[in-house]
This record gives structure tokens, C-alpha cells and sequence, in this order.
């Protein structure tokens, strides 16, 4: 099993987040380091600070040199395909070929409400996923697109310059949906996040995948699976490395560990001398 972290752009200042990630990437142990895609908070306060996420991760490309970054996820809805296309290209070639590039359909009715951006019903919702994940894809790897969707048209669309990592940067899909989501991650992903309620859930539904994986003539092998796990507030590691042993023992391929907030950077070497133990 492999490892990575995560920080919650919320309540934080932003000295707080960079410094957490540049402790981050000077350990090797530490694969990958994702933020997430929301304009409010999620927790305590929801009239508090979040960052932006793309902005920030464009920042945190120049201060580091070596893990790979990500959002965990990008709301679909936020942004138009061609446009968001383009930002990734941009931080993928800032980063020097380290961007993972994480999609998902967005949920937040909150801040849709706030900011007059429409969240459609859930079946508008993923259909429009599906053609802004396949528009993208095309985009950063295609010299031209045109697409003729429904809800994205493209005509002869550029995307230049293309990202540094070829065809494009990894994909990586958010979300536990067994019809919509998972037949999504079969056709384009080449990593699947979930939030589960533990390994046997996990497992459910990467069995799920495996069907719909078959169902596209792909080896659900080629997809890193990753699952999220919280720290306590208190610095208390064991339940966090007891959950992380029993996801390895079901068969995760990347851990991805959520920091708490205003972590201190040097709490990063004890957490990645207690995980090293289960990789």
C-alpha cells in the first residue's frame, strides 16, 4: 500500500497548507498531496475562509519539486470542460509533470445556491460528467476536439500547450455510484477515489468496478484505488493506522491521509515512520 496526504483548505491560514505540503514532499513515503474543490467550508464555521483550489495548487507546484498533486475532486459544475481543461494543462506543466487530475459530477447545493451556479438533478448531473470527463480527456490529448454533446460543444477546440505527461494527466474520479460513477472510472480513470464505511464496503464496491471494468474490455487492475482516512484532532494515530491496516489487508492501492487542521510539518515524520509499517 502507498500513501499520500490531504489538507482541508478550510480555517487554515495559507503559510499553514504550504508548509504542511512542503514537509510533505520532502518524504518520500508521501506519494501524492490533495486539496478539495469548495468554495465554503465543510465543517465548524461555513461563513469561514476556504481556499480555491486550482489557484492553490498552482502555488504549491512552484514551492515544491517532487510529490504529485491533486483536488480531491473538482466539481464538475464549477468550471466548463475547455476551461478547465486548460487550467490542468497549465498546472500539470507548472508542476513539471506531477498533476493528477481529479473529476467529479460536484454535490455542493450550498454553494450553487450562493454563487447562481445551477446544480441540475442527478441524471442531468452525471450526464453532463460523462461528456465533461470525455471532452477533457480529448482536449489534453487531441491536437483539435470537436464534440457534438448535449450539454458541451466543441469546434475544432484547442488546448495548447498540452500538458507535460502524456496522453494527459491521470484521472482520477471521485464518487461510490454503482450505476453512473464506477462505469465512468471503468472507461476513463486511471485512479478511484471513495469515502467508505470501511473495507468490506470498499470491497462491495470494487467488485462493482471489476463488472463494469470487464463490461469495457479493461483490467480493473490498471486503476490505483484509493480510500481517505481522517487523523484525530488529539495526535492519536492508532485508530487511523488500525483502519489503514485492515483497507491494506482488503487489497487498497494508496491511502490517502487527511491531515487535521493546523497540523504542524514536523508531525508528518512520526505519521510517515508509523505508516511505513503497513506499506
Amino acid at each position: 500500500m502507498r500513501f499520500a496526504i490531504k489538507t482541508r483548505p478550510e480555517h487554515q491560514t495559507w503559510e499553514e497548507l504550504r508548509d504542511a505540503w512542503i514537509a510533505a514532499d520532502e518524504i518520500p513515503l508521501f506519494e501524492s498531496a490533495w486539496n478539495w474543490d469548495h468554495f465554503y467550508p465543510l465543517s465548524g464555521d461555513l461563513t469561514g475562509p476556504n481556499f480555491e483550489a486550482w489557484t492553490m495548487l498552482a502555488a504549491i507546484a512552484q514551492a515544491t519539486r517532487r510529490i504529485r498533486l491533486g483536488c480531491q475532486v473538482t466539481g464538475m459544475v464549477y468550471r466548463h470542460p475547455a476551461v478547465l481543461a486548460n487550467m490542468a494543462a497549465t498546472v500539470d506543466i507548472i508542476s513539471g509533470g506531477r498533476l493528477e487530475l481529479g473529476l467529479g459530477a460536484g454535490w455542493n447545493q450550498q454553494e450553487c445556491d450562493a454563487y447562481g451556479i445551477t446544480l441540475p438533478p442527478l441524471r442531468e448531473r452525471f450526464d453532463r460528467f460523462d461528456e465533461g470527463v470525455e471532452a477533457i480527456v480529448s482536449l489534453l490529448s487531441q491536437t483539435t476536439t470537436t464534440f457534438a454533446g448535449r450539454y458541451v460543444q466543441l469546434t475544432e477546440a484547442r488546448c495548447e500547450p498540452k500538458p507535460v505527461q502524456r496522453p494527459h494527466p491521470p484521472v482520477t474520479i471521485g464518487g461510490r455510484g454503482k450505476t453512473r460513477t464506477l462505469r465512468t472510472v471503468a472507461r476513463w480513470a486511471q485512479q478511484w477515489n471513495a469515502i467508505t464505511d470501511g473495507p468490506q464496503d470498499w470491497l462491495e464496491l470494487k467488485d462493482v468496478l471489476a463488472g463494469h471494468c470487464a463490461a469495457t474490455g479493461r483490467d480493473v487492475n490498471e486503476i490505483t484505488c484509493s480510500v481517505n482516512l481522517r487523523l484525530e484532532p488529539d495526535g492519536n494515530l492508532e485508530p487511523a493506522l488500525a483502519a489503514a491496516a485492515a483497507y491494506r489487508d482488503a487489497g487498497v492501492d494508496l491511502l490517502i491521509v487527511g491531515l487535521p487542521l493546523h497540523a504542524k510539518p514536523d508531525s508528518l515524520g512520526p505519521l510517515a515512520e508509523a505508516l511505513e509499517s503497513l506499506g
